[in-house]
């Protein structure tokens, strides 16, 4: 009632104003998975490092996945966490991409969660210097990383240390570059 009384006290114009501001306030409601990420994402900083997530997000285009952008020096205890945790235990590796933004590339995991109870998946994203290209291998952790890893490193270059047989996968030994790089010149342009 009181504010109903100093709605009627005030100004019409001021008080036309004041109803359509508290009208205007929208309830927004949290993004699915949201807590999921906020969760993993707090696991990781508590038993990782504070610095091992520099980003962290819902991508609503694709199902509401949460995607964490981890740094390349904290991938490989990360990854080991995921997996061998019970809490997220990210026991299947789905997928690996790389991809060139020109500044720098990023490889792109898609991670499942298998467990009966908890079936879910997630995104790591780690990027990697276009100079010196490299991110730790997963390889010792998931085994199905072993060859999306080589189609990574013999189609754009990055370098994966502790890959137990890092040589091309789908080019030839003697190809002389790394034709998915947006900086890449063939030889033979026709071809």
């Amino acid at each position: 009632m009181s504010d109903q009384k100093q709605v009627t006290e005030m100004d019409p114009k001021e008080a036309k104003k004041e109803i359509e501001q508290t009208e205007a306030v929208e309830v927004v409601e949290p993004l699915p998975n949201q807590d999921r990420l906020d969760r993993l994402v707090e696991f990781i900083k508590t038993n990782v490092s504070e610095d091992a997530v520099e980003e962290a997000y819902i991508n609503e285009l694709d199902r509401n996945l949460p995607c964490i952008v981890i740094g390349s020096v904290y991938w490989d205890k990360t990854a080991m966490l995921l997996k061998e945790s019970e809490t997220p235990k990210l026991n299947y590796l789905r997928n690996i991409t790389g991809i060139d933004y020109e500044t720098h590339f990023e490889v792109v995991y898609y991670l499942l969660s298998m467990s009966s109870d908890n079936q879910y998946d997630i995104c790591i994203k780690v990027k990697a210097d276009r100079k010196d290209p490299s991110i730790p291998s997963v390889t010792p952790v998931w085994n199905a990383a072993n060859w999306n890893e080589r189609e990574v490193y013999d189609l754009l270059g990055i370098q994966f240390p502790g890959h137990p047989n890092l040589t091309r996968i789908m080019m030839p030994d003697d190809w002389e570059g790394h034709p998915l790089r947006k900086d890449y010149e063939p030889i033979d342009p026709e071809v």
